[in-house]
Order: C-alpha cells, then sequence, then structure tokens
C-alpha cells in the first residue's frame, strides 16, 4: 500500500513537473512587436496584419507598438537593444542594411536576428500620363539626354527609391548620380510634384501611385521586380526590357541578436501558418503588397544581397559616409 502511494504522489509529481515545462515553453506571456515607423504607413499595415494572424498561432497577445523617429533608427535601435528571449521582437526595413553607411546610426545585419521577410513592395518608374508614350522610350531618353535632365523623388537621401533612381541609372550604364534625386517626406508629395510638372520621374512604389494612376494623372511604366505586380498586371519589369536590375522594399519580422534559435524556430513556423492563412493574404493583396514568407535563412541571405547591392550604390551616389 504504501509502495502503491509513493509511486502515485511520484506520478503526480511528475505530471506537475512536466505540465510546468509545458507552460514555460515560448511564448508563455504577451509580446511587444515594435515598428520603428508611424501608425498607418506601411510597415505598420503589414505588420499589423501579420500580428492578428501570429496571436492566433501563439496562444498569446501580440501588442504592436510603433516607436517612430530618427528616420527609423529609434524603433530599430529598441529591437537590436531589447533582451534575446522573444518577448520583445520588431518589424525591420531596409535601413538596418545602411545606417552604418550612411551615419545615421552603428546599426548592422549583425545586430538583428531576421526571422522572415512578411511583404515586399518594388520600386517603379512612375510618369505625368501621357509624357512618354512607353517604357522603353523614356529609359532610351535618360540615357541619351544629359545628367540632370530627369529628376526623381519619393524619399530622403540615401532612402530606398533615391537608391532605385541611382540603380535603374547604373543598369542603364550611365554614372548612378544621372537622374537628379529630389529629397522629400514621402511618396504623396513627391507624386504630387510630379503632377505639377515638378519633377518628370517618380522612382517610389507603384502602390502609392495607384490613386493618380487610377484617376488617370500618372502612368506606371514598369516596375523594378522580377514579376509583374497583381495591382499592375499589364506593366512590364525591367527585366522583361532587357534591363537586369531589381529593387524591393522589404518588411521583415526580426528580433535583436542572439534570439535562441529555438524561439526563432517557433516564430518563424507560426508566422508560416499565419502569412498563409486567407485573411493575411488577401488583406496584403487586396493594398498592392506582395506577400513573402520565406523563414530566417533564405530572408537573411536575401537581405545580405539587398545590403551588397545598397550599399554599393549608394557609395556611386556619395552619400556614404
Amino acid at each position: 500500500m504504501k509502495n502503491t502511494l509513493k509511486s502515485l504522489m511520484l506520478g503526480a509529481v511528475a505530471l506537475s513537473l512536466g505540465t510546468g515545462a509545458a507552460l514555460a515553453e515560448y511564448p508563455d506571456r504577451p509580446v511587444t512587436v515594435i515598428v520603428p515607423w508611424g501608425a498607418g504607413g506601411g510597415t505598420d499595415t503589414v505588420t499589423r496584419i501579420l500580428a492578428a494572424g501570429l496571436e492566433q498561432e501563439l496562444g498569446q497577445p501580440i501588442n504592436v507598438v510603433n516607436r517612430a523617429g530618427g528616420n527609423g533608427v529609434v524603433g530599430h535601435m529598441a529591437i537590436a537593444k531589447a533582451k534575446p528571449d522573444g518577448y520583445t521582437i520588431g518589424a525591420c526595413t531596409p535601413e538596418i542594411a545602411y545606417f552604418k553607411t550612411l551615419g545615421l546610426a552603428p546599426l548592422t545585419l549583425d545586430d538583428f536576428t531576421i526571422v522572415s521577410r512578411m511583404a515586399t513592395i518594388p520600386a517603379g518608374i512612375t510618369v505625368k500620363a501621357g509624357a512618354y508614350e512607353s517604357a522603353e522610350a523614356l529609359l532610351e531618353a535618360i540615357k541619351s539626354e544629359p545628367a540632370g535632365t530627369f529628376s526623381s523623388s519619393g524619399s530622403g537621401v540615401g532612402g530606398t527609391w533615391h537608391m532605385a533612381a541611382g540603380g535603374l541609372s547604373k543598369a542603364l550604364g550611365e554614372p548612378a548620380t544621372k537622374i537628379k534625386f529630389v529629397p522629400s517626406q514621402g511618396g504623396a508629395p513627391a507624386l504630387q510634384d510630379l503632377v505639377a510638372g515638378g519633377l518628370n520621374l517618380f522612382t517610389g512604389s507603384p502602390i502609392e501611385a495607384q490613386t493618380l494612376a487610377d484617376a488617370g494623372e500618372v502612368e506606371v511604366l514598369a516596375v523594378m521586380s522580377d514579376e509583374r505586380l497583381s495591382s499592375y498586371p499589364d506593366v512590364p519589369t525591367l527585366k522583361e526590357l532587357g534591363i537586369d536590375f531589381e529593387l524591393k522594399n522589404f518588411f521583415s519580422l526580426c528580433g535583436p541578436a542572439g534570439l535562441p534559435d529555438e524561439v526563432t524556430a517557433k516564430l518563424e513556423e507560426a508566422g508560416a501558418v499565419a502569412h498563409a492563412g486567407e485573411a493575411v493574404q488577401s488583406a496584403l493583396k487586396e493594398r498592392g503588397i506582395t506577400p513573402v514568407w520565406d523563414g530566417s535563412q533564405k530572408s537573411t541571405e536575401a537581405v545580405e544581397a539587398f545590403s551588397e547591392s545598397a550599399n554599393a550604390i549608394l557609395v556611386d551616389l556619395g552619400v556614404a559616409k
């Protein structure tokens, strides 16, 4: 009888310990996701769409917090400095590849763990409606006209859309600075300037130009991607036009360097299921955003490749510090 009672007690203890271990598995409390940009922007939108699905898969509340400021430095620094336990993660954007190059912050890819890219938005070539009959005609004009004849905008100096203009020039066999870049506070003011005649190119996202394109005020002639956009099915890619260049803005789920492998794997697995759900897919595609979930290894490789290309362009543009 004593032996039986002892066995039962040991079994209860083992069961209790097993349950405690299970409850301690990541995550066992709410997770905070830092967005380094303002509410309502592209990064914020993509992150909140995924967070809703990720919350269901992880079984814990996901709190999305905006930490804007310093051209993305404030939020990205908060992600990099977070305790690497998976309870404070974030949404990393292309700036992590060139903060240091531009002298904005001592941050590099080594300060982050990339869980996966969530989505991409490619750059495009947008002009005032009726300005050029085709992308080929525009590209030939860029090559033949003197430097500074064409001006573009869509971001600040050294931003993704600045690199798009520089990379396009290089891909055409011209200096990176052939297209004059006028810094702006974003796509909206740049597009208004394009319509008003202050610019003759917009190398930002075609998604930002959608409303004006639908209204017949601007025309998207090409996209800087390896595939056409679902929102612009008739617009060719640069590669279709024989120009080997692409540039995509990306949004990735990330954490600080040193994130444990098991935490990264859990986030990657749960994120893959959430990302594949109809709610996430349709919400992204409705906004013209290309859904991507390529996992930690492939996304890290993609970000490293982007970093190499981006930093080379920034050097050629003369903005590297």
